[in-house]
């Protein structure tokens, strides 16, 4: 697939799209310090790197000081309440307890901040917060695992989506478990600034570009071995590499090294979805980055990604992304 892709028509990079977007993490008593640094470091950091604005962040403290994080580091708020005030985004990362109950202050800042318009996202446990200020009726959400079926009986008026790594039901945002925060900050960047800059970002984290919310948060059976996931690997690498091109089970399988049985199983157990599914996914996702990024037409872009017709493409992209490729290029190119 390169050449199709090199040829593609480029969008100029338009870096100003999020300029000066106040970022507010909410924090207290028992904080989740890994949760907080997956914030500061998305939204806070100095990013060189990336020409234009980048978004300012704070951390506000709605409860007396000193405070204290889970583990027993002591710390103090770096801003105030103006800035939750002035807050385009605030961030709750995981609560202190399912059982500890929100303090009144708290929702009364979130209900105020939601009327205004603001982004309210929360990550794992975070999530029990928002709901205590009343935020989540008739709203789609996620959170870890371990909590839904907690969270679902206390609060039905929310839509528990259980197998998602986060969803984004528009101004309110929620994330399952700890490491699924990156995965909805990035998708906030991308967002925001779009594929190029979010992938610059995940690529000093060190991650993965991009994961779906909608990818199952964990796997129950046991990961291939190390020699078996590193030709699992190469053939991803394959498939990613040429997907304008046909890819049959059986050619996967002997590519692998396996028989198509053995490939179809070890490639759920590595993935988390089927053959199939896992190569939809990919081809919609290069799509999506094409539609970010070029000029390219969409009948180009099919052919490109490997879908036949461009029926076909706007079929799977809207069942997929809920809009269609000429609605998503219209919100989201660069």
């Amino acid at each position: 697939m390169p050449n199709r892709m090199e040829n593609m028509p480029k969008r100029s990079s338009n870096t100003d799209k999020a300029a000066h977007k106040k970022v507010v993490a909410l924090v207290y008593n028992g904080l989740c310090v890994f949760e907080f640094g997956i914030v500061a470091e998305i939204f806070g950091l100095h990013r060189p790197e990336i020409e234009g604005a980048w978004y300012t962040f704070q951390s506000v403290a709605l409860e007396n000081g000193p405070l204290q994080a889970a583990g027993g580091l002591e710390f103090s708020a770096s801003g105030s309440e103006k800035d939750l005030e002035d807050a385009e985004i605030i961030v709750v990362p995981g609560w202190r307890g399912k059982d500890e109950a929100v303090p009144l202050s708290m929702c009364r800042a979130l209900q105020a901040a939601h009327e205004r318009g603001t982004r309210i996202v929360s990550i794992c446990s975070g999530i029990y917060v928002l709901a205590a200020a009343g935020l989540l009726a008739g709203r789609k959400v996620t959170t870890h695992w371990k909590y839904v079926h907690d969270f679902d009986a206390r609060y039905p008026e929310a839509i528990v989506e259980p197998d998602s790594l986060y969803v984004d039901d528009e101004d309110i945002m929620t994330s399952a478990g700890s490491s699924a925060g990156i995965d909805l900050c990035l998708h906030i960047v991308r967002k925001d600034y779009g594929a190029r800059i979010a992938n610059s970002v995940a690529r000093r984290l060190v991650m993965h570009a991009h994961r779906q919310g909608g990818q199952t948060q964990y796997i129950e059976q046991p990961v291939p071995d190390e020699n078996e996931a590193h030709r699992l690997s190469s053939t991803l690498v394959h498939i990613r590499s040429n997907l304008d091109k046909v890819h049959s089970v059986s050619s996967l399988a002997n590519l692998s090294g396996m028989s198509t049985r053995s490939f179809q199983r070890k490639f759920t157990t590595l993935t988390g979805m089927p053959v199939g599914r896992w190569i939809i996914q990919e081809r919609l996702m290069r799509a999506r980055t094409l539609l970010e990024t070029s000029q390219a037409s969409i009948d180009d872009i099919a052919q490109a990604v490997g879908v036949p017709t461009v029926e076909g493409l706007r079929y799977h992209f809207r069942n997929h992304f809920g809009v269609s490729p000429g609605q998503y290029r219209k919100r989201f190119s660069l």
